[in-house]
């Protein structure tokens, strides 16, 4: 009886650790994959003088290979900002300039993913 206190004790202690520890994962990687979409971005901008017109632009010119999913919706399902017409190279086709996560909810220190 004791044996098993002591693990319900412990195991009340461990899973939520665990579980704040898969959402940091998660924060980490859509941090990252988002900083990298958004890098690729400025590089397309830069190297042909016009922003993507939409992300798969990135994939067809060989920046990436395949667009990164977000860890929390598991799709690669990215909003996109897009330039102001009247900065655009192309004022008739104003392209991508930022990527956002589509993910609902907040992070752990309380900033909407959607921000990210």
């Amino acid at each position: 009886m004791i044996v098993i206190s002591i693990m319900m004790v412990l195991a009340a202690i461990a899973v939520p650790a665990y579980q704040r520890h898969v959402i940091q994962t998660r924060e980490a990687v859509l941090r990252a994959n988002v900083n990298l979409l958004n890098k690729l971005v400025q590089e397309y901008t830069l190297d042909k003088r016009q922003a993507p017109q939409s992300l798969d632009d990135l994939k067809t010119a060989g920046y990436l290979h395949e667009l990164p999913k977000d860890p929390f919706t598991g799709a690669s399902d990215w909003d996109v900002e897009q330039e102001d017409p009247t900065n655009a190279a192309d004022p008739q086709q104003p392209g991508i300039t930022r990527v956002h996560s589509h993910a609902p909810g907040t992070s752990l220190e309380g900033e909407p993913y959607a921000n990210w």
